[in-house]
């Protein structure tokens, strides 16, 4: 059982001070190896704190433009020699390990002075235990150590402050106040309950669990190992995915990992074979309440403002189980999705972290252990932070430490908890140098493609940044790189929408993008196709709204893209009108089939199955709500109309070979059934896929605002066309697994409408 909220007593005082931080004063005395204090940690704050009990200050150091605050609380007990044996320790490996003389913690800081190990045990309820670590002897190199004898194997927390040099104009940002995360632990522990208001200032603390037994796989588990040009990927959010009262859970496994688990199911009847996870490694979903702000009633649901880079989030766990439990029902939700033929591709974010910017920073860790090696500095203007990932500060990522520490949290994903591959955020940050200026071999991205442990993974760049480094077509890849390809989904959207001249784009991009991806070995499933994600309209918003509507989010419509080339068909936002709700069904549709029979790896956002709607927000990453959470009651609504047209058409994907081909399309691989590529107010295309055994695919798509007469090849010999997919028509004519023959020589095709033929005998 891990330590309680209650026993770590820092709620009261905290929610009462907004966006402070504590720092203790503590007793001097003579400098020996090993220093150690043991004082109270933060006691309850009583509604008459004077009531004749001894005072004593703690001073709570403001954030910037805050005026410093005095707060009296009961004296604390400071104990000089506490029952604590400790020895030098060492100072490999970083973070918490067990070694034969007791519990070893390692910690890197170049430019510190002063290290505190500070641990709270179970057992001692709520006294702290401040370690001061001795350079001459607890040091090697840039590296902190120190070994404790005869802690517990489990149920201790940890943290650490740091002090060191006060110049700012240096990148310097030590503050010997604050209490400070260990990069490397691998379990966090703080508020347990997901959204927790009433716990909002909650402190975090690393711990770990040398009690637990291995975990089991399971005797006949193993990787399910698809090849990437096999893969339909499902971006989703873990607690999005069961939040909502109408996944009909127990309300103690809503928004979990195992939430997650009992919903296997209706991915493996969609038809998708990968999940890619949004951020799963340990956040702060209230970070945005703080401190007043025009956001500070927005809870953070995305997950997009890393605390520690090795923890899995532990506010998944169910019922409130805190970071051990959350461990293993991650693994258990991996373990389940495997069983299942599902991969797990996480979505990670190495290019910033939680602690914000100089103006308003939300010290938690690296900031405080050594702000100019984990983070890129403007020694040019004061030594401010770079900002090249829009959150106000930018990870050091190419710096020998930092990219250790990547490259450690990577391979711990993979051989602790199996994952089978990683998405990463912002990539272009990774490929910059520690000044900022653009690298044409990252160090980093080199490593992460040839690193033995991460061979077998799915490695894909999100490949720009918010400094304006865009590079879809040219992120440096050693050919193991797949990117998000952007150009893709904003080609597919105009061509289907009906702008003029995107015929020969929207074809190139179908045929698996050669222009962009046909250089040295790389091959179309290193363009992850994609026409909806996380950031953005949902696909039901983006035939429903030509403008975004992002008001709910307290920035004044200023956040979220302006350039969605969405079309509302005729209405913006909900309306009652029949002719647009077929249009917007049917343009649904369209953006599907063109997704499904795209060359490359497709990718769809959940939710996107039964036509999920945010009202327009496009940049909702704020609301524990509805507006983000899967709607299983809507999803029974559209079963047997969009979703079984979704499930069908990715089913069919997966059972044609042709979709899905290692090398670029050959000449004799298409036909093109187009002689006027020139002709701008073109909006047909048309083509056909040949199969070795001659069960040839046609298809069309007229994004004309009118019919159109489409001439139909003659069908290899002994073969007929059957129709397979008419976007025009209802369910469950839309989509026949089987086919319907019959097809003549002229098909009418309606406006804004798709068909698939198949040759059969």
């Amino acid at each position: 059982m891990m330590i309680s909220h209650s026993t770590l007593c820092t709620n009261t005082l905290l929610s009462l001070i907004p966006g402070l931080r504590p720092i203790i004063r503590l007793k001097s005395s003579e400098r020996s190896s090993v220093k150690s204090y043991q004082h109270r940690f933060f006691g309850e704050v009583r509604q008459e704190l004077s009531g004749g009990h001894e005072l004593s200050s703690i001073t709570y150091a403001p954030r910037a433009g805050e005026q410093s605050i005095l707060i009296e609380e009961e004296a604390s007990q400071v104990l000089e020699n506490p029952s604590m044996k400790v020895l030098p320790g060492q100072a490999h490996p970083l973070g918490v390990s067990e070694v034969e003389n007791g519990t070893n913690f390692a910690i890197f800081s170049q430019s510190a002075t002063a290290v505190t190990l500070c641990l709270l045990l179970h057992e001692r309820d709520q006294e702290m235990i401040e370690l001061s670590l001795d350079p001459e002897v607890n040091k090697t190199g840039d590296r902190w150590h120190i070994c404790v004898q005869d802690l517990p194997r489990s149920n201790v927390l940890y943290v650490y402050r740091v002090n060191g040099p006060k110049d700012w104009h240096q990148g310097h940002r030590f503050d010997y106040g604050n209490l400070l995360l260990d990069p490397y632990a691998k379990l966090i522990e703080g508020r347990r309950v997901f959204g927790d208001a009433s716990n909002k200032m909650s402190n975090f603390f690393g711990t770990y669990d040398f009690d637990c037994l291995p975990f089991d796989w399971g005797e006949n588990y193993k990787l399910p190992n698809i090849h990437e040009k096999d893969l339909v990927i499902y971006e989703m959010n873990v607690r999005a995915f069961t939040a909502d009262e109408s996944s009909a859970m127990d309300p103690n496994i809503r928004g979990s990992y195992l939430g997650l688990i009992e919903k296997i199911p209706h991915l493996v009847e969609l038809g998708v074979n990968a999940v890619e996870l949004l951020p799963v490694f340990e956040f702060d979903e209230m970070e945005l309440q703080r401190r007043p702000n025009q956001r500070d009633h927005m809870i953070n649901t995305w997950g997009y403002s890393t605390t520690n880079f090795f923890a899995p989030m532990s506010r998944y766990a169910s019922n409130g189980g805190g970071p051990i439990n959350a461990s293993l029902e991650f693994k258990e939700m991996v373990k389940a999705l495997h069983s299942a033929g599902i991969e797990v591709i996480l979505d990670v974010v190495y290019n910033h972290t939680n602690e914000a910017d100089d103006e308003n920073p939300y010290t938690t860790s690296f900031r405080g252990i050594d702000n100019k090696v984990y983070y890129m500095v403007d020694f040019n203007n004061n030594a401010k932070l770079l900002n090249f990932s829009g959150c106000g500060n930018t990870l050091n990522c190419n710096h020998p430490v930092v990219m250790e520490l990547i490259l450690d949290s990577l391979r711990h994903w993979v051989t602790e908890y199996h994952v089978d591959g990683f998405r990463f955020d912002l990539a272009s940050v990774l490929c910059r140098g520690t000044d900022g200026s653009p690298l044409n071999s990252p160090p980093l991205i080199r490593e992460i493609a040839k690193d033995e442990i991460l061979s077998r993974c799915k490695i894909i760049a999100e490949p720009w940044d918010c400094g304006g480094l865009y590079l879809v077509g040219k992120f440096p890849n050693w050919d193991r790189w797949a990117e998000w390809n952007g150009i893709y989904r904003d080609d597919i959207r105009r061509f289907i929408k009906g702008d003029t001249s995107m015929k020969g784009s929207f074809a190139t991009r179908i045929a698996g993008s050669a222009d962009l991806y046909q250089v040295n070995k790389r091959k179309p499933c290193h363009g992850i196709n994609f026409v909806i994600a996380h950031d953005g309209f949902t696909l039901y918003d983006l035939v429903s709204y030509n403008f975004k509507h992002n008001d709910a989010n307290g920035e004044g419509g200023n956040d979220g893209c302006n350039d969605n080339f969405s079309w509302n068909c005729g209405f913006e936002g909900e309306t009652s009108d029949k002719d647009i709700k077929a249009l917007r069904l049917r343009q649904m549709k369209n953006f599907h089939v063109a997704l499904m029979v795209s060359q490359g790896t497709p990718m769809m956002l959940m939710g996107d199955e039964y036509g999920h709607t945010r009202y327009g927000n496009n940049n909702s990453y704020g609301h524990d709500t509805a507006l983000n959470h899967f709607q299983w009651g809507q999803l029974e609504d559209k079963k047997n109309n969009l979703f079984r047209f979704f499930s069908e058409m990715i089913k069919f994907r997966r059972s044609h070979n042709v979709f899905t081909r290692e090398h670029f399309i050959g000449k004799n691989e298409v036909t093109w059934h187009e002689d006027n590529w020139e002709n701008t107010e073109s909006k047909f295309l048309a083509f056909t896929l040949h199969e070795e055994n001659g069960g040839d695919l046609y298809v069309a798509f007229n994004a004309h605002d009118y019919f159109v007469k489409a001439a139909i090849p003659s069908p290899p010999h002994t073969r007929q066309w059957f129709r397979m997919v008419d976007t025009n028509l209802e369910s469950p004519s839309d989509l026949v697994p089987e086919g319907v023959p019959g097809v003549k020589e002229m098909y009418n095709m309606a406006p804004y409408s798709s068909i698939i033929l198949q040759a059969k005998p």
